[in-house]
C-alpha cells in the first residue's frame, strides 16, 4: 500500500521530470516516427491522471478529480493526434449554472424524454463495446507479457505490446472520466449545500470596553417609590425582644406568663407544692415521700374490688 507521502511526492516527480517527456511529441510526426522505446511515455498522463485519483484527502477532493480528468484528457488528446484507436473525446464538464435543467433538456416533454433515452441506450451500448475491447486487450497482454519481458521479444512484438497498452489505458481513461464528471456533480451539490447552509459571515470589529454607568432614572425612582422591597432592619431581635417585654407582650428572660384567673384550682395548688418542694419546706417533702411510697404499695385500683368486672 502507498503511503499518501510517498504518493504525493511521486505525482511531483512525474510532473517535474520525466512527466514532462510527453510534451516533448510532435503534432506533426506520425505514429510510426515515434521509436517503439519512447511509446511507453505516452501513458504518462494516463497514469499521472490514476495516481492523483487515488488521494484521499476530502476537503480537497475536487480539485484532484478535476486534475486527474485534465491529465486522462491530455493523454486522449495525445493519442487522437497519433490515430491510435477510435474513440470520441469526451465533452468538456458543464458549469454548475449549466446543470440547471431547461425547458429543452430537462425532458419534461415527448422530445426531451426521447433524446435522454437515445443518449442513455447510445451510452449503454458504447460501455459495452469498451468492455469487449478492453477484455480482448488484456488478453493478448497477458499473452506477450511474459516473452516481452524475458528480453526475447524482436522490435515490432515489444511495439504491438506498447501499443496495446495505450489502447488498454485508452479504455480506462474513457471509464475514469465519465465517472469523474458523475462524482463532480456531487462535489459541487455537497459544497454549494454547505454553503447554503453556512451562517453569514460578517465583519467583526473589535469591541472596545464598556464603561460602568448609573442609570440616574431608575436611581430617582428608587428615592420617590422606594427600592421595590422591604426596607431594612432598624433594630436588631434582641433590641425588638427587650421593647416587647417592656410591653408586657412577651415574657421575661424566656419565662411562661400566668395568671391565677387562667390557671385552675388544681393547676395552682400543684404550682404551689412544686415551688415548696424547690423550697425545700419540710413538711410538704414528707407528705409528697408519704404520698409516693403509698402508690407504691397501693397500685391504681387495688382498693376497688367490688366493681371489678
Amino acid at each position: 500500500m502507498v503511503m499518501q507521502k510517498d504518493l504525493n511526492q511521486l505525482i511531483k516527480s512525474i510532473g517535474r521530470g520525466t512527466g514532462r517527456s510527453y510534451f516533448s511529441f510532435s503534432q506533426n510526426e506520425d505514429l510510426e516516427e515515434i521509436a517503439s522505446a519512447d511509446l511507453k511515455y505516452l501513458l504518462l498522463p494516463a497514469l499521472l491522471g490514476a495516481l492523483t485519483m487515488k488521494q484521499v484527502n476530502l476537503s480537497k477532493r475536487l480539485e484532484h478529480v478535476q486534475s486527474a480528468r485534465a491529465h486522462f484528457m491530455d493523454f486522449l488528446k495525445l493519442c487522437k493526434n497519433y490515430q491510435i484507436g477510435k474513440f470520441h473525446l469526451p465533452p468538456t464538464p458543464e458549469s454548475p449554472n449549466e446543470n440547471e435543467p431547461t425547458e429543452s433538456t430537462s425532458g419534461a416533454g415527448p422530445p426531451g424524454r426521447q433524446s435522454s433515452l437515445v443518449a442513455m441506450a447510445s451510452s449503454r451500448q458504447a460501455k459495452i463495446e469498451r468492455y469487449k475491447q478492453k477484455k480482448e486487450v488484456e488478453n493478448r497482454l497477458a499473452s506477450m507479457k511474459a516473452f516481452v519481458e524475458s528480453g526475447q521479444a524482436e522490435e515490432e512484438q515489444i511495439r504491438e505490446f506498447y501499443v496495446l497498452q495505450i489502447q488498454k489505458w485508452i479504455t480506462t481513461s474513457l471509464d475514469e472520466i465519465e465517472s469523474i464528471d458523475q462524482e463532480m456533480v456531487i462535489l459541487r451539490g455537497r459544497n454549494a449545500l454547505k454553503q447554503a447552509s453556512a451562517p453569514p459571515q460578517t465583519s467583526q470589529h473589535p469591541r472596545t470596553a464598556m464603561k460602568p454607568f448609573i442609570l440616574t432614572r431608575d436611581a430617582v425612582q428608587a428615592k420617590v417609590l422606594g427600592a421595590g422591597y422591604p426596607s431594612l432592619a432598624t433594630m436588631t431581635v434582641n433590641d425588638w425582644y427587650e421593647q416587647r417585654c417592656k410591653q408586657g407582650i412577651m415574657p421575661d428572660k424566656g419565662k411562661p406568663q400566668t395568671t391565677t384567673a387562667d390557671l385552675s384550682e388544681e393547676e395552682l395548688q400543684r404550682e404551689q407544692q412544686e415551688k415548696k418542694v424547690e423550697e425545700d419546706d419540710e413538711e410538704t417533702l414528707q407528705k409528697t415521700r408519704a404520698w409516693e411510697d403509698w402508690k407504691d404499695t397501693h397500685p391504681r385500683g387495688f382498693g376497688n374490688r367490688k366493681n371489678m368486672g
